[in-house]
């Protein structure tokens, strides 16, 4: 059964507060993500030092014969452990995906619809969401790319910490060098994943909220800046500064015209924009 459709009691229209993301509901996945990004970090670190000890590159093997390399010499012993770390870290990852991805986008639609019921109840309206098929599609979306983008997360420093370790191989530099390198490596795909935390959980907000607000029949609101992150894009402050600092209105289903495409709030990357629901009055 559809959600009832709202409309104002009185002659004006209803602006709503905007639903923002849930700061609990990012810092529990990135809080997950940071954790298995750890510990795949320090499982790279203890092998490739043993590997690297057990191998060392010619120029660092003194005396050593070619001969005395193990697997014909120290690159090939060095790739071939690479790669078994790199599928044993993938199907860690793969493994784990699924459930974290689902994890997190129920949380993140159920914080959306507890404050957006909250924010009806404020208004003056008293709304129970159900479970919908508009809904139901918008997360089943949600968890195959956040899948993804797990995965990638895996993916992209294995691969990154592979080339450093086969081109300090080739140099023949210092194992010192190599982990100084590889620390660095660690932090770059932290900061990724706090971004990845983030930016969907901006995200799912902004798509569970969209798709709430279709089902209630408000087709129009305003375009609101979060004033947060150190580089906000102008258009988007201009936006939220139109029709003397309300907002621009846009159409809900067909997003707003921002440097020359239709967009919704939250959706590009880094984006922490909201939505302010118009609730139309009797007169409209």
């Amino acid at each position: 059964m559809p959600a009832p459709k709202l409309v104002s009691p009185t002659g004006k229209d209803i602006m709503l507060r905007p639903v923002r993301a849930n700061a609990g509901v990012e810092a529990a996945y990135n809080k997950q993500l940071q954790r298995w990004i750890e510990m795949m970090h320090r499982s790279l670190i203890y092998f490739i030092q043993a590997q690297y000890r057990a191998n060392p590159p010619p120029s660092l093997a003194q005396d050593a014969g070619w001969e005395s390399f193990r697997d014909g010499s120290p690159a090939n012993a060095m790739r071939r452990a690479m790669h078994r770390m790199s599928r044993r870290w993938m199907k860690a990852f793969d493994k784990g995906a699924e459930d974290l991805a689902k994890y997190f986008v129920d949380k993140a639609a159920g914080a959306t619809d507890v404050q957006l019921k909250d924010v009806l109840k404020r208004a003056g309206f008293t709304v129970e969401f159900r479970a919908t098929y508009a809904v139901n599609n918008a997360m089943q979306a949600a968890i195959g790319e956040n899948v993804g983008l797990i995965r990638s997360i895996a993916q992209q420093h294995l691969t990154e910490v592979e080339g450093l370790v086969m081109r300090s191989m080739q140099r023949g530099r210092d194992l010192g060098d190599l982990t100084q390198e590889l620390t660095q490596r660690y932090d770059i795909t932290k900061r990724r994943a706090s971004f990845i935390a983030r930016d969907q959980t901006n995200k799912m907000t902004a798509v569970i909220n969209r798709t709430r607000q279709q089902e209630l029949g408000i087709t129009q609101a305003r375009w609101r800046h979060s004033h947060g992150g150190k580089q906000p894009r102008k258009s988007h402050v201009e936006a939220s500064q139109a029709d003397s600092g309300k907002g621009k209105i846009y159409d809900i289903e067909k997003g707003c015209l921002i440097d020359g495409e239709y967009i919704w709030p939250g959706e590009l990357p880094n984006c922490r924009c909201t939505a302010q629901s118009i609730i139309p009055g009797l007169e409209n």
